[in-house]
């Protein structure tokens, strides 16, 4: 089964680690076999023009039609015609990311709370 998830100019993807952790980024260049030029848009994404190497990246579905090294105007446009925040939003992978923040971001208390909402729950069940 070949692969459908391609390292290429354009492809958006996730950083897994590091400052940006979370943030999707767009490569814009392939430095070499372990490395690539990220970049944001900074002004959507928040990822400055960096390079990262592959092993802090998780490749998305989605691809955006730029040249390489392409400038941040250049980027935005693509990145607003693809609509890609809409398309990222919608997948299961972001709910689940999104999810994940909520749940680490609760307190005590919230725990709690969501404790005997699950018990209420099971309750009205039976």
């Amino acid at each position: 089964m070949p692969y459908s998830r391609l390292v290429e100019i354009g492809r958006v993807a996730l950083v897994t680690f590091g400052p940006d952790a979370g943030k999707l980024c767009t490569i814009i260049d392939v430095i070499d076999e372990n490395r690539v030029l990220v970049d944001g848009p900074v002004s959507i994404t928040g990822v400055q023009h960096q390079e990262i190497g592959f092993k802090r990246l998780a490749l998305t579905d989605f691809k955006v039609d730029v040249k390489r090294n392409a400038r941040q105007k250049a980027l935005l446009a693509a990145w607003e015609e693809a609509d890609v925040t809409a398309k990222w939003s919608a997948t299961a992978w972001a709910k689940k990311l999104e999810n994940k923040k909520k749940r680490a971001a609760m307190s005590d208390f919230d725990r709690f709370e969501v404790m005997i909402a699950k018990k209420k729950r099971t309750a009205a069940m039976k």
